[in-house]
């Protein structure tokens, strides 16, 4: 397809990219989108490709938004790799494994979940730096929608800035939003970050996103259809990380489960992904139809969108760092970014004319990542 392939009298579709939560997961959605992007920039003979600026908004949740916001500032997938590769052990320093290893994590308190909290803070900052939500939307023209957890009242919250959005979330940096969204209960500690409205006040603190939108396409889909112009056709792009291809099969004796059967609630969390990923999927795909039968062109995407091989099973729990997991993952990544790209040159395939369409009208940018000055960045120096 050439880059002018798209009528030239077609409006340019309101886009938006949806990255499901995962924990270590994250490092299969940063391998997919940087091989298939690399395909394309190749194809096009660019350096790189800028895959955060063909979007009009971005959401994730957890994992999903670490690497949404690198992104939307213009970070290679390279960075992002690098940073789960480097920094995974020290984010999660110990792997839960069943019952005795659950055990093991609740008698050493707090020291785990304290260590991995620094680490991931540090990782984030040598990729996000002190760059906020105002910063990507000035100087990027990227409206982002992150979900959390707000403690102090138990319920939904999203960092979120778009032009219909209002100033409440300007000035958070990424970086602490990245911390709230990704603060797994058990897995790691909860969020505590300034309320840059509020300065020296008491600090806020949050929960995992996951809890209750880890696939946020139904946040993308709200906030496009409440952003968009009414004649603006709109485009989701929503990706997972590497679904487990689990069940249960269970007797009737089996179903009396106790805490301990539950890891101490560490196994709750893989269901809860698990069940969310599918039901809010199902949800949009419905919602969409519906409301393109109403006039309103809405079009989605769910890649990848075949099982995943049984192999893969011993590599997915959300806390393992080891070398092997995350080369699985990768692996995984490759392929289905390989079997996409194979979808793009199918012309009868919707879904791959549609991602190659996108792929075509990336903005390039550097190898290095793209060339921007944050607004906030003038005001420190100044």
């Amino acid at each position: 397809m050439a880059k002018g392939e798209q009528d030239q009298g077609a409006e340019r579709p309101y886009r938006v990219l949806s990255l499901d939560g995962g924990g270590m997961r994250g490092i299969y959605t940063a391998a997919f989108l940087g091989r298939l992007t690399d395909q394309f920039s190749r194809i096009r003979s660019e350096s790189a490709l800028d895959l955060g600026r063909s979007f009009d908004l971005i959401t994730g949740t957890s994992t999903g938004a670490i690497v949404g916001c690198a992104l939307a500032v213009g970070r290679p997938m390279t960075e992002v790799l690098a940073l789960y590769r480097e920094h995974g052990p020290k984010i999660f320093p110990h792997r839960i494994t069943g019952k005795r290893s659950a055990i093991y994590r609740a008698s050493q308190g707090s020291r785990f979940v304290r260590e991995g909290d620094k680490a991931l803070r540090d990782a984030l900052r040598g990729v996000l730096h002190d760059i906020t939500m105002i910063d990507v939307f000035e100087g990027r023209g990227i409206s982002l929608a992150i979900p959390t957890v707000l403690m102090s009242e138990h319920r939904a919250w999203v960092f979120k800035k778009t032009p219909k959005s209002g100033v409440r979330d300007d000035h958070y940096p990424l970086v602490d939003v990245c911390m709230a969204t990704s603060a797994a209960p058990i897995y790691r500690s909860l969020a505590a970050i300034d309320d840059p409205n509020a300065p020296g006040g008491p600090k806020q603190v949050f929960a995992d996103g996951g809890l209750w939108a880890n696939n946020p396409i139904m946040v993308g889909l709200v906030d496009a259809l409440t952003v968009a112009p009414p004649d603006r056709p709109i485009e989701i792009y929503s990706l997972g990380t590497c679904p487990r291809p689990e069940g249960d099969h269970l007797d009737a004796e089996r179903a009396h489960r106790s805490m301990l059967d539950w890891s101490l609630g560490a196994d709750v969390a893989p269901l809860s992904i698990s069940a969310q990923e599918f039901a809010f999927d199902h949800m949009a795909r419905l919602l969409t139809n519906a409301i393109s039968d109403c006039g309103r062109s809405i079009r989605r995407v769910r890649f990848p969108n075949k099982p995943v091989p049984a192999s893969m099973m011993p590599y997915l729990a959300l806390d393992d760092t080891r070398p092997e997991a995350m080369d699985r993952l990768v692996g995984q990544a490759h392929t289905d970014a390989d079997l996409t790209k194979s979808a793009c040159d199918d012309s009868n395939s919707a879904d791959g004319r549609m991602i190659r369409q996108l792929m075509h009208d990336l903005p390039a940018m550097p190898a290095t990542g793209a060339v921007w000055r944050p607004a906030s960045t003038d005001k420190q120096k100044g």
